[in-house]
């Protein structure tokens, strides 16, 4: 069948309903779970690079000036301004469990790479640990997409609200776990050592993430919006298996409750701004006030 073809064919299905109508079960705790923790990397990556600044200016580290030192946190937030736009966009190709894992990935070697950092006096190894933050920062902003997408999609309407602060809130976890790293590491052993542990916190973390991931489902209805919907079906089918072992009884769906739709054509990244703003300006310019303020009051406290 070609894409025309499925594009045009419209979709009734009671997916949406079914995922509404459940209670909590295991399953949305393993998601908060592995969501949160790949936010907490965030928290994680930027206090243990803030906390080490002062060490990589030594001689015995990486013998940084105070520019060099400078530009590490803006190379890094524009990795994440890059990984945010380009892996947005690849969210709705690749779906919400795949782009967890690719930017996991991703993230795990920039940052693991970060720490083999060899200090000679030259331009190439410090091209080369810049390139590492900006790779570090693109998969961290590439999740940004792919967890707030995976919690609007396929967490009860009842909880989303809440789970969004939790899963959202949990960079502050990160942020004290990165304090506390940082003080063990680079007290307990010598500068040149204690950092590139300190660094090599956010793998170790990612890996967990990663093997947690896997065990989640696709998101069904990324499934139904890509005409996919007999997977759609069996990711849903697994939902509901883990609410009935939780003990849970499932009442059958009506189709008076189904959800009708045309499977998503591709749209650029004008097309999205010209929707939002101009079918629901009120709505894009508060987010965008919010967004804008938060990031601006995030990266005073940060990196002044």
């Amino acid at each position: 069948m070609s894409t025309t073809a499925v594009e045009s064919k419209p979709i009734r299905s009671t997916i949406p309903a079914r995922l509404d109508r459940l209670s909590w079960s295991p399953f949305h705790t393993r998601m908060v779970f592995g969501l949160g923790a790949a936010w907490i990397l965030d928290g994680l990556q930027i206090t243990i690079a803030s906390s080490v600044t002062g060490v990589l200016s030594q001689p015995d580290t990486l013998d940084m000036n105070s520019t060099q030192i400078g530009l590490i946190a803006s190379v890094y937030l524009i990795g994440e301004v890059v990984g945010a736009l380009y892996f947005g966009k690849k969210s709705d190709k690749l779906g919400r469990k795949k782009l967890l894992m690719v930017t996991l990935l991703l993230y795990l070697f920039g940052t693991g790479l970060a720490a083999f950092t060899v200090n000679d006096g030259g331009w190439f190894w410090l091209a080369y640990f810049y390139g590492t933050r900006f790779i570090a920062g693109m998969g961290i902003g590439g999740q940004y997409a792919a967890i707030n997408s995976a919690i609007d999609e396929m967490m009860p309407a009842k909880y989303r609200g809440r789970v969004d602060i939790w899963i959202n809130g949990t960079y502050w976890a990160g942020a004290i776990l990165g304090s506390f790293a940082s003080l063990v590491f680079l007290n307990a052993f010598a500068p040149n050592v204690g950092w590139r542990l300190a660094f090599l916190m956010g793998p170790v973390l990612a890996l967990v993430v990663i093997v947690v991931g896997r065990t989640l489902p696709e998101s069904p209805r990324w499934l139904m919006t890509h005409g996919r919907v007999e997977e759609a079906e069996r990711e849903m089918r697994k939902i509901e298996e883990a609410a009935i072992k939780a003990g849970q009884s499932l009442t059958p769906v009506p189709d008076s409750q189904a959800t009708e739709l045309v499977p998503e054509e591709k749209y650029g990244y004008v097309k999205f701004l010209r929707l939002a703003f101009r079918e629901y300006p009120k709505r894009a310019i508060l987010g965008a006030s919010l967004m804008i303020t938060q990031s601006f009051l995030y990266n005073a406290i940060f990196f002044t």
